[in-house]
């Protein structure tokens, strides 16, 4: 107890959380037993005509109300049917040694209120401890008059604040769980969001750069200027996905879905794919633009490592309720390694020229990274619906309202599509062909 009082003292001064301490037990109503002494007094003074019939009712009401109390602090042995017989039981019995008796035999009225009180927490309580007042009541004005009054308030306050103080000291602990619940599943959502977050973004920046350095280590011996340029490229990603991992982590990223389309389409050209991007519809809301962004980001970066692609086309469109955004490419899947010196036409993956962005280095493929499917999946391509990041995409779009769907294409290649409702701050609109917005193509 005095390291429970120290605990709530320096949860006062610091505002941490603190336990409510040990539950009620059985044992903080067993001292009230105390209160049917006095019929134990007379018969220990031979007081009590049949001392007997008095002895075995006092032995069977103290064993029914210690199984009683006990009972009340288990709720499924509280809500058994037998512990309703033991209470009906222990009334009979009281009923039986007041009338016989009276005096000091009425105190055990009081005591059937505590034990009912203690069982009966729920809807009935009001009805059932009224009842029981009102027997309380007849029974003891036949005994003992206006003394009656007495007896009827003890049993009807026993019955109404012993329910009140259990339920209350329940209520509290059902409280402090769940408190301790949503902690755990805020602390869960948030160390998910993180890890999701920093898979879309490390995944494309680094395929970012890796592109865009073998890209200048193939221009650097015949253009020193287009290799600078894409070396200055490379800072700037960098430096770009330094400030959005700063973002990630404080929870105020929102991606802009324009600044991913430029972003895709730079991409794609480092890496030798022709970029086709439209768009049309109503403008969108913030939240749907990031969403929709992390599409972008992740199905582009699913291209650029794994397709074998020479063109890729982002299809942007609004209808009356939904809006759709349509990756598709046109390779073949990942092409296997090739070893030196292998001729091929320049410009393409695989060809001398431009390595492939699975062998761009020169050096036999490496696997991918977490999340991100492996051409092993499917023949001649990955299956990049099964892999982490989509799989988070998915799960994102779906909270929202929203869908995602991958797999190859008909007539080639591979697509994601992915679908969102128009939310109510979506307000019609249009832009200029070639800008975000519009309903042109972009490049």
């Amino acid at each position: 107890m005095r390291a429970f009082r120290a605990a709530r003292k320096r949860a006062r001064t610091t505002g941490e959380q603190v336990d409510p301490g040990p539950p009620p037990t059985a044992f903080s109503l067993l001292p009230w037993l105390l209160m049917g002494l006095g019929a134990f007094s007379n018969l220990w003074q031979g007081k009590t005509p049949n001392p007997w019939v008095g002895a075995i009712g006092l032995l069977v009401f103290n064993s029914l109300y210690v199984s009683v109390a006990f009972r009340a602090f288990d709720r499924r042995r509280r809500e058994a049917p037998s512990t309703r017989w033991c209470l009906l039981v222990m009334g009979l019995v009281t009923c039986a040694l007041a009338i016989g008796y009276g005096g000091s035999w009425l105190y055990f009225f009081p005591l059937l209120g505590l034990a009912t009180g203690a069982v009966l927490r729920g809807p009935n309580l009001g009805r059932v401890g009224l009842a029981l007042t009102a027997l309380a009541a007849v029974v003891s004005a036949y005994r003992a008059g206006w003394d009656a009054v007495n007896i009827a308030y003890g049993t009807f306050l026993s019955t109404m604040v012993t329910a009140a103080i259990l339920s209350l000291s329940e209520a509290v602990r059902e409280l402090h769980a769940a408190r301790e619940k949503l902690a755990r599943q805020a602390v869960e959502k948030e160390r998910m969001r993180f890890s999701r977050d920093l898979h879309d973004l490390l995944g494309h920046t680094m395929s970012v750069i890796v592109v865009k350095s073998e890209a200048a280590r193939r221009l650097a011996p015949r253009d020193l200027d287009a290799a600078l340029a894409q070396i200055t490229d490379i800072e700037s990603v960098g430096r770009q996905a330094l400030t959005e991992i700063r973002e990630a982590v404080t929870g105020y990223r929102e991606g802009s879905l324009a600044t991913e389309l430029d972003s895709a389409c730079s991409a794609l050209r480092a890496a030798g794919v022709e970029p086709e991007v439209t768009r049309s519809g109503e403008p969108l809301s913030p939240q749907s633009e990031a969403l929709l962004g992390w599409v972008v980001r992740e199905a582009v970066t699913n291209v650029v490592r794994h397709s074998g692609a020479a063109r890729c086309a982002i299809a942007l469109t609004g209808r009356a309720e939904r809006v759709r955004l349509t990756v598709t490419d046109d390779g073949p899947g990942p092409a296997p390694a090739a070893s030196p010196g292998t001729p091929g036409s320049p410009g393409k993956p695989g060809s001398p020229g431009t390595p492939s962005t699975s062998d761009m280095s020169g050096s036999p493929a490496s696997p991918a990274p977490s999340g991100t499917p492996t051409a092993s999946e499917t023949p001649g391509r990955p299956r990049s619906s099964g892999g982490t990041g989509l799989k988070g995409l998915s799960e994102r779009l779906a909270a929202a309202g929203g869908s995602l769907t991958a797999g190859p294409a008909p007539g080639g290649g591979f697509t994601v599509v992915a679908e969102l409702p128009l939310e109510s701050g979506d307000t019609p609109g249009s832009g200029t062909a070639g800008e975000p917005g519009a309903g042109g193509p972009l490049d």
